[in-house]
């Protein structure tokens, strides 16, 4: 009876082993893509300001580069979008401007006498340029505040609830502020900006908790006050025959988007500005047909993440032509230890366990919402968080929050989340069509095994990506019409506990591997 058992578990045991087959319909196309981006804040403005050209320069390659070694590997994870953050000026206010955090205090082109100077943010314009040389395609610029001097306070964050923290009147000035930034850095830079971004995340107060001082930048905005400054910075635009599109509305959380959460004006934002309302903004000359959303605060429970993510997509098909990006997250969620160290956002981790959990939440946001751009919030961190790709430190600590600390100089860090977001972002660049893996269940992939196709038609690819949150190794046959892949195999490049976007040995496309707690992209060239 015993032997009759064990027999019986080493069957059951082998099952999970066994190969999988999975269609992939090469001609139905689900939606084309935008591109994967990261954002310059707040830290670039020191590290690109002070820090070694060397350590700089390495740093920049494992955002930006697209190289390959002779071995085959990536330098870097290549970032298609790179996001400006276009400064207040409290960092010229210093003590006065009530921004705890000198880290968080951003310069202003703009003067006080209302003249520009295009020499500042210095660290900024380096990643800038550094972007730029390593072949980055999109850039976008974007705030948090309106500059000190437009305020209704004079300072960078707001005094007042459910309000634009801008004088009364002065939407023009500030739609003229974006417009004079915009021309001025594209002359000194040499560089295009696709997007701008004018708003950030108007449901939040960005009032101090207590006593009067706060931990960063922003404002809050009414759907109707967003309304009017997409309107005057389109028109502007216009003016100035400049191409840049106005892209909105970067929705603190995303059920915003799609729902009244609490009836002050700041909801329902996808009808809002792209449905059948006056307000509707599509129309408008340079504003992009996208809204963007934040995916803090829906991805746990995964039922939460899934479903909240059916509803982003059912939203968005009700208005044909409209495309949604995820612009901004870094984990500020608590799901506990069993899902990431530490169990919350607090503590960094270099590992495989929270790179694993950002990457289903970057396959659901794409693969369930039909997000065509995914975007990670600070690049680069110094703090015990985890909220950057790369990190800093001392060399004695996991990162610090004095003003002074790696300030100038210090040891930085690669994390296995970087090169998570690198399976996606070096390989499916902007303008690649994604494809339909029909017959996924979404919840059970989830916890399983998730995987999304794209087509680069231009270079004949099909780029697959997969991700095996599981503990056991996955074989895996891909279903494609006789003579897709050029023959039959597809190159793996997999980030796992021991390998960053390595690249591995051709596999047969009806004997493929995905190791147990890794992502891999397939690469095949297509016959057509």
């Amino acid at each position: 009876m015993r032997k009759v058992y064990i027999s019986l578990l080493l069957v059951m045991g082998s099952l999970s082993y066994a190969q999988r087959t999975v269609t992939i319909s090469t001609d139905n196309v689900v939606q084309t893509m935008d591109g994967f981006g990261g954002s310059d804040a707040w830290r670039c403005q020191f590290v690109g300001k002070n820090w070694p050209d060397q350590k700089k320069n390495a740093m920049a390659d494992l955002l930006f580069s697209k190289e390959i070694d002779a071995q085959g590997n990536p330098k870097g994870i290549g970032l298609s979008i790179w996001r400006f953050n276009l400064g207040s000026g409290s960092t010229e206010q210093g003590e006065k401007s009530k921004v705890s955090d000198q880290w968080r205090r951003s310069e202003s082109f703009l003067q006080a006498d209302g003249t520009y100077d295009f020499n500042k943010q210095e660290g900024q314009r380096w990643f800038l340029q550094a972007a730029k040389k390593r072949g980055v395609e999109k850039f976008l610029i974007f705030t948090n505040s309106p500059p000190v001097y437009m305020t209704r306070n004079g300072l960078s964050f707001a005094s007042q609830k459910n309000k634009l923290n801008l004088k009364d009147g002065a939407i023009p000035k500030f739609t003229d502020f974006l417009v004079q930034s915009i021309q001025g850095l594209e002359k000194k830079e040499g560089i295009k900006f696709d997007y701008i971004s004018p708003i950030n995340e108007p449901q939040w107060e960005w009032m101090p908790k207590d006593g009067d001082t706060n931990s960063q930048e922003g404002t809050p905005a009414t759907n109707q006050e967003i309304y009017d400054l997409t309107k005057s910075l389109s028109g502007k635009l216009k003016a100035n025959k400049m191409s840049t599109e106005i892209v909105i509305a970067e929705a603190a959380q995303i059920d915003y988007l799609y729902e009244n959460v609490n009836n002050e004006n700041r909801d329902k934002q996808i009808d809002y500005f792209f449905g059948k309302t006056k307000t509707n903004v599509s129309k408008l000359p340079n504003v992009k047909t996208v809204i963007l959303g934040h995916s803090y605060f829906t991805t746990w429970p995964i039922e939460k993440q899934v479903l909240s993510r059916k509803l982003i997509a059912a939203n968005i098909k009700q208005n044909p032509g409209l495309k949604y990006w995820q612009s901004e997250y870094c984990i500020l969620e608590n799901p506990g230890e069993a899902e990431i160290p530490g169990g919350s956002g607090g503590g960094r981790d270099l590992g495989m366990q929270t790179a694993l959990f950002v990457a289903r939440l970057i396959h659901n946001d794409i693969a369930v919402a039909n997000a065509a751009s995914w975007q990670w919030w600070t690049s680069i961190t110094r703090v015990d968080y985890k909220d950057g790709l790369i990190y800093l430190d001392d060399g004695k600590s996991n990162g610090g929050t004095a003003p002074d600390y790696v300030k100038n100089d210090g040891e930085f860090h690669d994390s296995k989340l970087l090169w998570a977001l690198g399976n996606y972002s070096l390989f499916v660049r902007p303008g690649m069509l994604r494809v339909d893996i029909p017959n996924q269940n979404d919840l059970e992939a989830a916890k399983d095994v998730m995987l999304t196709a794209y087509k680069d038609v231009e270079n004949k690819k099909l780029i697959v990506v997969a991700i095996n949150c599981g503990k056991s190794a996955q074989k895996y046959k891909f279903d494609l019409s006789k003579g897709v892949i050029k023959n039959d195999v597809f190159t793996p490049y997999t980030t796992s506990d021991t390998s960053n976007l390595k690249r591995g040995n051709s596999q047969k496309i009806d004997n493929l591997e995905i190791p147990a707690k890794s992502i891999v992209t397939f690469v095949g060239e297509m016959e057509y």
